[in-house]
């Protein structure tokens, strides 16, 4: 079995509370949205996750052909409560609920994979043995959620955000690094966005997305790119860096920076219009970016 892409992630059952207090329960997580994201660019993908039994139905919600999802069992499966306080959804607290099991070298398949995607949640999803021994399989891709988002058991379960002991350490074992702003500005101290690219790649991450509202940032070493989000609405805004990134390492095994931010751009702003995983085809991505894109394509033409 050869995949584009191996993603690796925990499904979590979400409560999601808007700042009216109403309530959606749905399943969410990393995993779900960046393998949609990646399969409708026309991608192989495959997902490995970790789920206890009783919850095996949440399976449902990812959108990849059932042979390409690789699943173990767990004692626990992941459950996360975000209450949101503003319209726009940019200020959330959250609680974990329940962890599933981490992540360890026993549960990835014997497969070939150009990219393994490590698609975490929370902090001790996954440590850095696996990063080191996946990175010898082939490329490597972190969202750093999981290595800065920790829960406090003794305080319910509220989750909050410390910098990743371990980032210089393990920084040069990975291929592509994603953060948003306000995680870029944990791990370096810059909340200038182009300066905590330079920090992150001296420190040996190979390439840097780092995710806006307005736009996204892409750091070679060497230049910087962006592309803005022309999303028309903000009804799917969950999981918008995770479909963001997945979109963007998947078209950089056959396209520069500039042609796979502008796909990842589109990829997301079509995504936000809708609730849930992205289910579409590469052409209606296409589409959008000759409607709303014309100006950023012309450039890279």
């Amino acid at each position: 079995m050869k995949y584009d892409v191996l993603t690796i992630g925990h499904i979590s059952l979400d409560f999601n509370i808007d700042y009216l207090d109403n309530q959606i329960v749905e399943i969410g997580g990393a995993v779900i949205y960046s393998s949609a994201s990646a399969y409708a660019l026309g991608h192989k993908v495959g997902a490995v996750t970790k789920i206890a039994p009783k919850d095996r139905e949440r399976l449902s919600a990812l959108v990849i052909p059932k042979e390409d999802i690789f699943v173990t069992d767990s004692e626990y499966s992941t459950s996360i409560r975000n209450k949101y306080f503003t319209a726009d959804k940019e200020r959330r607290a959250c609680t974990c609920i329940s962890q599933a099991d981490p992540f360890e070298i026993k549960d990835i398949p014997d497969v070939d994979a150009d990219i393994y995607h490590f698609a975490g949640l929370i902090y001790g999803d996954f440590d850095g043995n696996l990063i080191k021994a996946l990175s010898k399989r082939g490329k490597t891709a972190v969202d750093v959620q999981a290595t800065l988002r920790h829960q406090d058991r003794n305080d319910g379960g509220k989750m909050y955000f410390e910098d990743w002991s371990e980032k210089k350490q393990l920084l040069p074992y990975i291929d592509f690094l994603k953060t948003d702003a306000a995680e870029a500005e944990i791990l370096t101290g810059c909340s200038d966005r182009k300066e905590a690219a330079k920090v992150l790649y001296s420190w040996g991450a190979k390439e840097i997305c780092i995710t806006h509202n307005t736009e996204v940032l892409a750091y070679d070493g060497k230049n910087f790119y962006t592309c803005p989000i022309k999303a028309r609405n903000l009804s799917g805004r969950s999981g918008r860096g995770d479909t963001t990134f997945a979109a963007y390492i998947t078209e950089r095994l056959h396209s520069d920076i500039a042609t796979s931010l502008l796909w990842a751009t589109a990829t997301v702003s079509l995504k936000m219009e809708k609730p849930g995983a992205l289910q579409v085809d590469r052409s209606a991505i296409a589409e959008y970016i000759n409607e709303f894109y014309e100006e950023e394509l012309n450039a890279i033409r």
